[in-house]
């Protein structure tokens, strides 16, 4: 049975604050192959500052380094919103013999139960959560304490006894989990950095930032 991870976003753009949690995801989880997905219209943030095809070439030229990492542009050739739900059921059945790993950050978990539909994910994956710095499980709400209290798990093994439904706190389970998995970048910083004209060649893929340069993206 093969596992398969699966990270969504707007990608814009891709950093190293995606790619090297991702990796150390895989390597914990022991996954075949993580698919990013870059969302068309993301239905949680605002519009992208770059073209949904620029975008996807970034992810590309990141993933083309990474041997257990994928492009994948399935959202992009949907109309409207992408919502993980309609994701999901396509994955699932692209791929029928897999285990499907959803990575999100503890951030995506504080805003879980606004999701589309987020009942039906937890039938079709199980949840992998990242720790991300400047968020605390102690400011969950009362239908996210309920959430986990029904699904979640607390070590790997216990994860991988199911096909879905899990939900996997990384923090907890692993004590001494790769420092890859808790990176303090983010996309809007990236972009104020470039803006302003100040470096930050060291936070991205040189392909991502070479094309970044090369298109003169978010100045």
């Amino acid at each position: 049975m093969e596992r398969l991870g699966i990270l969504g976003g707007t990608f814009d753009p891709i950093h190293l604050g995606h790619t090297l949690p991702a990796k150390a995801v895989a390597k914990l989880l022991s996954l075949d192959e993580v698919l990013f997905i870059p969302a068309n219209i993301s239905p949680h943030k605002a519009t992208p500052n770059v073209s949904a095809k620029q975008r996807a070439t970034m992810v590309k030229l990141a993933c083309d380094v990474e041997p257990l990492l994928r492009c994948d542009e399935r959202e992009l050739k949907r109309d409207g919103y992408s919502y993980t739900l309609d994701t999901l059921k396509e994955l699932s059945q692209t791929y029928p013999n897999s285990h499907l790993y959803f990575i999100i950050g503890l951030d995506s978990l504080l805003t879980f139960t606004t999701w589309h539909k987020y009942q039906e994910i937890l039938t079709l994956c199980h949840l992998v959560v990242n720790n991300r710095p400047n968020y605390q499980l102690g400011t969950i709400n009362q239908t996210t304490k309920r959430l986990l209290g029904q699904h979640q798990v607390n070590d790997i093994e216990s994860l991988n006894k199911s096909k879905s439904g899990g939900i996997l706190l990384l923090e907890n389970s692993l004590p001494n989990q790769s420092k890859n998995l808790n990176i303090n970048i983010s996309a809007s910083e990236i972009r104020q950095r470039l803006a302003d004209k100040q470096d930050c060649q060291h936070l991205l893929a040189p392909k991502v930032f070479a094309f970044i340069n090369k298109n003169k993206l978010y100045r």
